[in-house]
């Protein structure tokens, strides 16, 4: 009998152990290890107001096939968003999203026109009358691309706020390559300017076909397919603080290091590991094994944010939108800042909410930027409540709320991502009976951690069969 043990009961790992069950047959014994006493990761399905209501990732790509498939492979139904469109405060006001942008790269001057000033429209315009753009052999930071070539109205008032509700960090500390590839492949094949390279990857036609899905009782319910799917022992509460080889296998320490007053040696014996943990546990677990690796995890940078869950009273009005993006540094007509990076209207977004309290979510934290995560949850309220009230003119008081905190949830994708990527891999390749997975590899979204997981079950049960 085969034992594979799964480090890590986010997304990434529970959808790991699915698949080696799949692939090992029944016989074979998997363990998931999950640090926190609940299993999910960055998905977390809350009762709010005695609604299921997702307080993690709301929602994932369906043009990107890998988590479609899961979810509809664990005989659990998708639902899409309603014909609600998403607006954005920028320049001290709330305007509707700009089609024809790739992440807020406008294929013309004119995408952007009611967003940006004039002379912000006109820097746009100009853009493809610059000097022809190639790119170097190496990444580049992206910020600073787009305001060499833009300015910084574009990059403060479009990219970063979309940016942020992807990795809570802006366009400054991001890289070109890993965030933004297809417009790093438009330029490399010659588009010459960042508008021809957002023209080439915009579609002639777009798709009226929807982009977002969801689950109705919560993504939380993936977990727990899977969980129940993989036939897999969960040791929830019990982080593995330490990975040495033992023979051709694998030996893991569990719980607490040992001390003079706790010397209990509590191990676990594998054939095989997939890790599936965020950058800094991988860099902690990799360190002596995989010093390579462990180096490329450890230069992956990560942001803090927080959730704040709001039940408004049934018949509460909200604005007619799924949600409003704030840029960094707006302010309200006073003049008061925001604290808030975005709000979403899930009862305009989400047809399957129907009657019952009205629920809005506001995401709070940004790369750097501790400032309102530092409050405590009463306080957090307050500064959400009042942004919503400022922003929307929303004052009902809250039947229930809730606050999640994600510290280094969201691993940035800084200039040389990929790079470190490929060092990471090539040194586990390395490793027989040895793979990862996650969030920190190939991207931060629901479907690109599917296909980490999936391809590390693979490359296990291949090592297993040898």
């Amino acid at each position: 009998m085969k034992r594979v043990a799964v480090v890590g009961g986010g997304v990434s790992g529970l959808t790991a152990a699915y698949r080696l069950r799949r692939l090992l047959g029944p016989d074979a014994e998997i363990v998931v290890f999950e640090k926190t006493k609940t299993p999910g990761g960055k998905l977390r399905t809350a009762e709010l107001a005695g609604v299921p209501y997702d307080v993690g990732a709301e929602a994932f790509l369906v043009r990107r096939p890998e988590m479609l498939a899961l979810v509809r492979e664990l005989g659990l139904d998708v639902v899409h968003p309603t014909k609600a469109r998403a607006k954005i405060h920028a320049g001290g006001s709330v305007t509707g999203m700009p089609p024809g942008t790739l992440m807020g790269v406008p294929a013309s001057a004119e995408s952007v026109a009611g967003v940006l000033s004039e002379a912000g429209r006109r820097a746009v315009e100009a853009e493809a009358t610059l000097p022809e753009l190639r790119l170097p052999s190496g990444d580049l930071p992206l910020g600073p691309l787009l305001r060499e070539r833009f300015g910084d109205e574009l990059v403060d008032r479009l990219v970063d706020p979309l940016l942020g509700g992807v990795y809570a960090g802006g366009a400054d500390g991001l890289g070109l390559r890993a965030t933004m590839p297809g417009l790093a492949s438009a330029l490399a094949a010659g588009a010459g300017s960042l508008t021809a390279a957002a023209a080439a990857q915009l579609p002639a036609n777009p798709s009226t076909a929807p982009v977002f899905g969801t689950v109705p009782g919560g993504l939380g319910t993936v977990i727990d397919r899977l969980t129940e799917a993989s036939g897999a022992e969960l040791r929830a509460g019990l982080p593995v603080c330490d990975l040495e080889r033992h023979g051709t296998g694998w030996r893991l320490r569990i719980g607490a290091a040992p001390t003079a007053h706790a010397p209990a040696d509590n191990t676990v014996e594998a054939d095989a590991v997939v890790l599936a943990v965020p950058a800094p546990s991988a860099r902690r677990l990799l360190a002596d094994l995989v010093p390579a690796a462990s180096a490329a995890f450890g230069e992956v940078e990560l942001a803090s944010m927080a959730v704040v869950a709001l039940a408004l009273p049934p018949g509460t009005p909200l604005p007619d939108a799924s949600g409003i993006l704030i840029g960094h540094g707006e302010r309200d007509a006073a003049g008061k800042p925001y604290a808030s990076k975005a709000f979403t209207f899930s009862s305009r977004k989400w047809s399957h909410f129907g009657t019952g309290p009205v629920l809005v979510r506001g995401s709070v934290g940004r790369f750097g930027e501790l400032g309102a995560l530092k409050a405590d949850d009463v306080e957090l309220v307050r500064v959400v409540r009042d942004d919503l009230a400022r922003l929307t003119g929303v004052t009902a008081a809250p039947i229930e709320t809730l606050v999640t905190r994600w510290g280094g949830g969201l691993p940035q994708y800084g200039a040389g991502h990929l790079e470190r990527v490929e060092r990471i891999e090539k040194a586990i390749a390395a490793v027989p009976g040895l793979a990862v997975a996650g969030a920190t590899l190939h991207g931060v979204g629901l479907p690109a951690c599917v296909a980490t997981a999936e391809a590390a079950a693979q490359r296990i049960a291949a090592h297993l069969a040898e």
